[in-house]
């Protein structure tokens, strides 16, 4: 979910259980992504949270396989990494993003994907949800973790603990 086209979602995530996971790196850019997170899962009628913080986004995916496992419906996942002059941006983006991504294929949990990866610091702000940021990936990675909880909930069978949407 990105920019121009993402869609305008209406959702009701009453009984779900979040974690939001977030790294510590560029405290600036990391401060609009969790605010941008805790948003959008108040957008979602989602009361039920917790944010737990790691030293960067190499640690995320453990924690986030941790909050699956722990009883979580979904995980949000927030990062930046910004490149470099050495290889280690290619490394540390590819270990976040694959990591997470088997986090939720293992656990079957969905892991809202909230890690920027960026060449410089303009970009990362640009994308933090801050007042005049173009974007605000803080939030929509909650919301897209809100919303495909609901969508496996749906395909199991398993309504979530809420009533439905006004």
């Amino acid at each position: 979910m990105s920019g121009a086209g993402s869609p305008d979602l209406d959702l009701d995530g009453r009984g779900l259980r979040v974690v939001v996971v977030a790294a510590s790196w560029h405290a600036q850019v990391m401060g609009g992504l969790v605010d941008g997170a805790l948003r959008g899962l108040e957008a979602a009628r989602v009361s039920d949270h917790e944010v737990v913080t790691v030293p960067g986004s190499f640690e995320l995916p453990v924690v986030a396989q941790a909050a699956a496992r722990s009883g979580a419906d979904a995980v949000v996942a927030l990062g930046v990494v910004i490149r470099g002059g050495t290889p280690h941006f290619d490394y540390v983006c590819s270990a976040a993003t694959d990591g997470l991504t088997q986090v939720a294929l293992a656990t079957g949990v969905p892991v809202g994907f909230g890690v920027l990866t960026c060449d410089d610091e303009a970009q990362a702000l640009d994308r933090a949800g801050l007042p005049g940021s173009s974007e605000d990936k803080g939030f929509e990675a909650a919301q897209a973790a809100v919303a495909t909880a609901l969508a496996l909930r749906g395909l199991t069978g398993h309504a979530p603990d809420a009533a439905p949407a006004p």
